[in-house]
């Protein structure tokens, strides 16, 4: 007997490129539906800043970098914009901007859900879509300190890291019952057993016999990743040190234009930064959310030495806490840790094992999981029947 063909739900993602791990995060949620549901769910990602947002709101992902060089500024506008209160002011005021744009979401994209992962889509969004609207679902980027521009009461689920997170949600008066506690999500590839080391390392052409400190500040290469990098050459320590200078073209030339007296390897954007995490000893980084929780997942111990006012200062706090590692803000403290652990190797072992304990590598498929069941979809379902 032949079966209609049954509508596969759709799923709009919105995200910006403007930190936090936002592109990350959505493309491992795609990666998660896709491998647990197959073509009964279909996908689609917008940037809703670039493509939906009128002007000059559309540049905020190319000024977002330039923004962030002045933490001082950046953390005031945190501090001043963050509340209910403060989030329904200023969504009233911005409403006669966005109203149009917003709207044209569901003229133009037509789904049964939308996924934001994006805090400044979430209020005007649930107003501009009234009732009857697509499922609602928030995904929250930041893993601990987390602005109320977030939590919406109209979302039909909100997925929070942290337990701190999702006391934020209670506090702006989500329901409940709608908040999880899932972790960030990562992509598969930062998911997978540790394997062989010394095979991973013998691949990247890195010694097998000394420690291995990963440095690193974003994609684009921020931070003062010179300055961490000559602090650490001139400590004399028996380590191997590799910098990732992402898009910064520029350092990544002067960095390979120096004379180290130890193995350095200098690298661009990569994307094969799994193996890099699966074969390094020790990551130097900036207290970005899905960096840290890759690093968890790998078993890396942390340096913290760097991070955003407000929205990345619980990191910090949570790193601490759960023993995965430090805060180094300065050469000297980021040489000082990394002596310790050099010189301490079962500190650094309880260390990578505190890392694996808190880590989860499941988040992705939680987030994928919940969303199915919103949509109505879940394992059970036979894919036959689909088109």
């Amino acid at each position: 007997m032949n079966h209609p063909p049954i509508k596969r739900p759709h799923i709009l993602f919105l995200f910006s490129d403007t930190g936090g791990g936002h592109r990350s995060a959505t493309e491992a949620i795609i990666e998660a539906l896709e491998m647990d549901y197959g073509s009964r769910i279909t996908t689609q990602m917008v940037d809703v800043l670039k493509q939906m947002a009128p002007q000059p709101l559309d540049r905020l992902p190319e000024w977002y970098p330039y923004m962030t060089r002045v933490p001082r500024i950046w953390g005031l506008g945190y501090q001043l914009t963050d509340g209910r209160r403060r989030i329904a002011m200023l969504t009233r005021s911005a409403w006669p901007y966005v109203r149009r744009a917003l709207r044209k979401i569901a003229t133009r994209y037509p789904a049964d859900m939308i996924v934001s992962l994006h805090p400044l889509s979430n209020a005007p969004l649930a107003r501009a879509l009234g009732t009857p609207r697509p499922k609602l679902v928030t995904v929250v980027t930041d893993m601990v300190s987390t602005h109320a521009m977030w939590y919406h009461p109209g979302m039909d689920v909100c997925i929070v890291a942290t337990e701190e997170a999702r006391q934020r949600a209670l506090r702006c008066k989500v329901d409940p019952q709608r908040v999880h506690v899932v972790g960030i999500p990562v992509t598969d590839r930062f998911c997978q057993p540790p394997g062989d080391r010394t095979a991973l390392r013998q691949q990247l052409g890195w010694p097998l016999d000394r420690l291995v400190v990963l440095l690193m500040g974003g994609g684009e290469g921020m931070g003062p990743l010179e300055e961490i990098a000559q602090a650490i050459a001139r400590a004399d320590l028996p380590l191997a040190l590799v910098v990732i200078a992402g898009r910064n073209q520029k350092l990544k030339a002067r960095l390979e234009t120096q004379t180290w007296p130890m193995p350095v390897f200098v690298y661009g954007f990569v994307r094969e930064m799994p193996d890099f995490m699966r074969s390094a000893d020790v990551l130097v980084t900036k207290a970005g959310p899905g960096t840290i929780s890759e690093a968890l997942n790998a078993g890396l111990p942390l340096v913290l030495y760097n991070r955003l006012p407000g929205q990345e200062d619980g990191n910090v706090r949570f790193v601490l806490a759960e023993g995965v590692g430090v805060w180094a803000p300065t050469p000297v403290e980021i040489v000082a840790a990394i002596r310790h652990w050099l010189e301490n190797p079962e500190s650094r072992s309880r260390v990578s094992e505190n890392c694996l304990r808190v880590a989860r590598p499941k988040a992705a498929h939680q987030i994928a999981a919940l969303i199915a069941t919103t949509v109505g979809v879940d394992h059970s379902d036979g894919s036959d029947a689909y088109d």
